[in-house]
């Protein structure tokens, strides 16, 4: 996906390609990342309203300008302990015509891979973070893993 737009200082017309930048986060100490164009908006520790008999994953569910989202931990999808003050960024998402929220640790910056190679998921990587990653990137601070977000959501 590519957008055109005018420089106001030239005039000139640009394009940002989207399909090469990632909204990028932590979790657990890995920088992990998914497609800019996938993610809504980005927002600070929200009320979250537990719902009873839910999966383990589901945190609860907030209330986003009159939109119900599914609030979804992605320490708890991916297998790792809570944190102990429980504090959580949000990464909402559209998926399947339903709205999410994946908990993360700490948002990170928009990342632009452009002119790099996506690798394919290394085979020492834990089997069931393979499972739910599409790649990653060698970046100079270490390895920025793009995270399947279809599969994330997908509890079956």
């Amino acid at each position: 996906m590519s957008v055109a737009t005018t420089d106001s200082s030239s005039g000139m017309e640009s394009q940002l390609d989207y399909s090469s930048q990632y909204v990028s986060f932590w979790v657990d100490g890995q920088l992990l990342g998914m497609p800019v164009n996938m993610v809504q908006e980005v927002l600070t520790e929200q009320v979250i309203s537990p719902t009873p008999l839910a999966r383990a994953e589901i945190k609860g569910l907030l209330n986003l300008r009159g939109q119900i989202v599914t609030a979804v931990s992605l320490r708890k999808r991916l297998g790792l302990p809570a944190l102990e003050d429980d504090r959580s960024m949000n990464v909402v998402t559209r998926v399947m015509g339903e709205s999410y929220s994946l908990l993360v640790d700490e948002v990170g910056d928009v990342i632009n891979v452009s002119g790099r190679s996506m690798e394919p998921v290394p085979r020492t990587l834990d089997p069931h973070w393979r499972s739910v990653t599409i790649g990653v990137f060698q970046l100079e601070e270490g390895l920025f893993v793009i995270l399947d977000v279809e599969t994330i959501l997908n509890f079956d």
